[in-house]
């Protein structure tokens, strides 16, 4: 016997309602292509393994929805919420999460790449496995989150909030942590000769201990704070 597939169900261009949605739950993969879901209530919705591409979710509530192995392509969605939802093994390339609500979701495995989250809030996120790359995280609340042991590839944490995150054995290329909260974190091993450090303060600079950095970088740490080279 031949084993039976599943074609993905295609919904285009069409403004759609949780009502809608609760409709194709259990039909099999869904894909929606240039939808409009601004502002509908998905809270609770299970849409594992649902495709989204070029929709528009601006200010959606998506509180605990099951949106494991999702794949996100194109979307835009400021200021959505995702409070509590499941993420895991999830791909969101190209998308923007502006001022998004990630509080407490759960991301492993889950993949981020070409995406911005400026603003976004990740507070008490579960991560284990997130894969960023070229991600602007420029003004997010990041704190207490663990990047152990990534490379971290063209990531903009400036302005950040990563008070007490976890850095050890990560890796930085082309990266950015100008003028981020960085109080408490830990950079053990480290290797920061890839990331901007501009406007680090006296407080923070013991941070970087046991972390490498370009001679380049120690001769702008100095000069913020206020030392020359002899």
């Amino acid at each position: 016997m031949t084993a039976s597939t599943h074609v993905a169900k295609t919904i285009e261009g069409t403004t759609l309602t949780r009502a809608d949605l609760q409709v194709l739950i259990g039909t099999g993969p869904v894909q929606l292509v240039a939808c409009d879901l601004d502002e509908a209530d998905l809270s609770d919705l299970d849409l594992a393994g649902w495709s989204f591409e070029r929709c528009s979710l601006r200010r959606t509530n998506l509180t605990k929805a099951n949106l494991e192995r999702t794949q996100w392509l194109s979307c835009r969605a400021g200021f959505a919420s995702l409070f509590s939802a499941d993420l895991s093994d999830a791909a969101i390339r190209s998308c923007d999460f502006n001022n998004a609500n990630f509080r407490h979701a759960r991301l492993t495995g889950t993949r981020l790449t070409s995406s911005k989250l400026t603003g976004a809030d990740l507070t008490d996120a579960r991560i284990i496995d997130l894969t960023c790359e070229e991600v602007l995280m420029a003004g997010a609340k990041l704190a207490g989150l663990s990047f152990r042991k990534q490379h971290l590839k063209r990531m903009d944490f400036s302005q950040a909030d990563l008070r007490k995150a976890d850095f050890r054995d990560a890796s930085f290329e082309q990266s950015s942590l100008r003028d981020a909260l960085l109080a408490g974190a830990r950079f053990d091993k480290a290797d920061l000769r890839g990331a901007d450090l501009g406007g680090l303060r006296l407080v923070d600079a013991a941070l970087f201990r046991g972390a490498t950095i370009s001679r380049e970088q120690a001769a702008q740490l100095l000069g913020e704070l206020g030392l020359k080279l002899g």
